[in-house]
């Protein structure tokens, strides 16, 4: 390993150990704070956990990113512009704040949608300051509020958002440092190292929840790594998408299946798939280990298929959402038909 490897890894790790350090720590202090102020997830018919337990545990994750994060982005070569950073704290701050915010006292859609498109926006505006062409704004905007959204929306067992965190944002370090993009990586790795902090914590049985100031904050950064990655070279966005094909398939089928049932999409329920595997009578870490086999399995040979092949990198990612769609549907169904078999055997 050449001398200048070493010159940049060493501060890549020093940065990766504080965010672990500063999400374990975090972490730990917040479940104290949720316990003195009453902040419980209660057990009910549209969750799926048996017991009240803290959330808010993602303010964790939220602090060793802010904190660490920038520093990878500024200090590594080749550095960031400082406009495109700032941005990304001031729209991570702001997801974050009407998360915390949330987790304190349930508001509104509308505000919290609001606040979040903005927070996408200044990002996107500050990220295409020097290219690319100002008409991928709306589309990235889009991409950006449904991302947050999204990991929202499956945040709802123990272990599984932080668990696609690390994985997630460690599949899109490795190329980006192959792609010659030290500081993206570095900030990658500094986002699995927060993540694994809350998932020391958060890993079935919780002691407790991420909660939407952490939810939402880690859809926008994973939104923002990919976006970044795209600027720097846009071949490698298939295999960021390919990594999170998993969230996006089953947040996105399930939203639309809701949709076309005409029921009120936007409301809590109990249809994503990891869902319907612990209303099965599986636990949660059984629930994780589906979508950890997926990814290891089937999200990471295609996003190292996409890599390796630019030119293949479209019918890769086509390939696995149309697989991811594939097995979504077929287990679905079976879990759907033996809901209703036991419900007529019990009535019978």
């Amino acid at each position: 390993m050449s001398d200048a490897v070493v010159a940049t890894l060493a501060p890549i790790a020093l940065y990766v150990l504080i965010a672990f350090l500063l999400a374990l720590g975090v972490v730990r202090a917040a479940i104290a704070y949720a316990h003195r102020r009453g902040m419980f997830d209660q057990p009910g018919q549209r969750r799926s956990h048996k017991v009240p337990t803290p959330r808010g545990g993602g303010i964790g994750i939220i602090v060793a990113v802010v904190l660490t994060v920038p520093l990878c982005l500024l200090s590594v070569q080749p550095a960031w512009p400082m406009h495109t950073v700032i941005a990304l704290i001031v729209a991570v701050v702001m997801i974050a704040w009407i998360g915390w915010w949330d987790d304190h006292s349930s508001l509104p859609a509308l505000p919290r949608f609001g606040v979040q498109v903005l927070a996408v926006a200044i990002f996107c505006v500050a990220l295409l300051m020097d290219g690319p062409a100002w008409f991928w704004l709306p589309l990235l905007v889009l991409a950006g509020a449904w991302s947050i959204n999204l990991h929202n929306f499956m945040d709802g067992i123990d272990g599984l958002l932080a668990q696609q965190g690390i994985f997630v944002a460690c599949g899109m370090a490795v190329p980006a440092w192959l792609a010659g993009q030290p500081a993206l990586a570095g900030a990658s790795a500094c986002i699995a190292a927060a993540c694994l902090g809350f998932w020391c914590f958060n890993r079935s049985p919780a002691r407790i929840f991420m909660g939407d100031v952490g939810s939402g904050s880690l859809g926008l950064f994973v939104f923002a790594m990919v976006a970044m990655l795209w600027k720097a070279s846009w071949s490698l966005v298939w295999a960021s998408l390919i990594l999170s094909s998993a969230f996006v398939s089953d947040a996105t089928l399930t939203l639309l299946t809701r949709i076309l049932r005409r029921r009120r999409w936007y409301t809590a329920h109990r249809e994503h798939l990891y869902q319907w595997i612990v209303r099965r009578g599986h636990t949660h870490a059984v629930g994780a280990a589906w979508y950890f086999g997926w990814n290891l399995f089937v999200a990471a040979p295609f996003a190292a298929w996409a890599f390796e092949q630019p030119g293949m990198g479209l019918i890769a990612c086509v390939l696995t959402y149309s697989i991811a769609t594939a097995v979504w549907l077929v287990a679905k169904r079976r879990f759907i038909r033996r809901d209703r078999y036991k419900v007529r055997h019990v009535h019978t």
